[in-house]
């Protein structure tokens, strides 16, 4: 009921496209958090842009509405990256940030609590150095998801970012990271800059057009 018979789903695909267009024409994108994620990568216009908006008009695989996918190219990630949220596998809901030096799109250092040192041993028990490696990021934008543990819905949580370690399929990008297996950790109350236009700043978007359909969303 939340996040789907709540939600003007019309207005938040016209939302998803714009903002999943945006990011095919990009060639930087930076991302920070007030957790302390600083982190940019540079865009590859090969890898594939995914809009999870919905539109399950014909037979096929579809997810909740209100996530985009986007892969950067491999090798270019680089920064701080804050885990905030949630941690799935192996933590579940977050008690305190997990924090990731990211260099050249590998997991070079994992600080924090216990759960980073969770983390880091999960990581470490594939005994597989892809597993180490930044494989996606994607928009949160359902503006019922609520932050639960479930990692569907945490990472439509609005205004976040969530990032994927490990696998990624070579249908999203070739050749793909044919790691053991994958995780997505939430970075919450995110800012975007695609290039040199800031769109999203502290979990709101502020970009004209963006802003207005979000306000639409919103008021509904």
């Amino acid at each position: 009921v939340r996040t789907l018979g709540r939600v003007n789903n019309k207005v938040l695909a016209q939302l998803l496209h714009k903002i999943a267009d945006m990011n095919i024409k990009a060639r930087m994108t930076k991302v920070t958090t007030p957790s302390g994620t600083d982190i940019t990568f540079e865009v590859d216009p090969t890898h594939k842009v995914s809009c999870d908006a919905g539109e399950a008009h014909e037979p096929g695989m579809f997810m909740l509405p209100g996530q985009i996918n986007v892969v950067p190219k491999f090798g270019s990630i680089n920064g701080t990256l804050v885990f905030d949220g949630s941690l799935v596998p192996p933590c579940g809901l977050l008690e305190q940030p997990i924090v990731m030096k990211i260099e050249d799109g590998i997991i070079k250092d994992i600080s924090g609590g216990k759960q980073a040192v969770q983390f880091k041993k999960w990581l470490e028990s594939f005994k597989d150095e892809k597993m180490f490696k930044v494989a996606h990021l994607a928009y949160g934008l359902n503006p019922g998801a609520k932050l639960c543990g479930d990692i569907v819905e945490d990472e439509r949580v609005w205004g976040c970012t969530e990032w994927g370690i490990g696998y990624v399929s070579p249908i999203d990008a070739k050749p793909g990271i044919n790691a053991k297996s994958h995780c997505d950790g939430i970075c919450l109350n995110a800012s975007v800059w695609l290039d040199d236009t800031k769109i999203l700043e502290n979990g709101n978007y502020i970009y004209m057009e963006l802003k207005e359909l979000e306000n639409k969303l919103f008021s509904e």
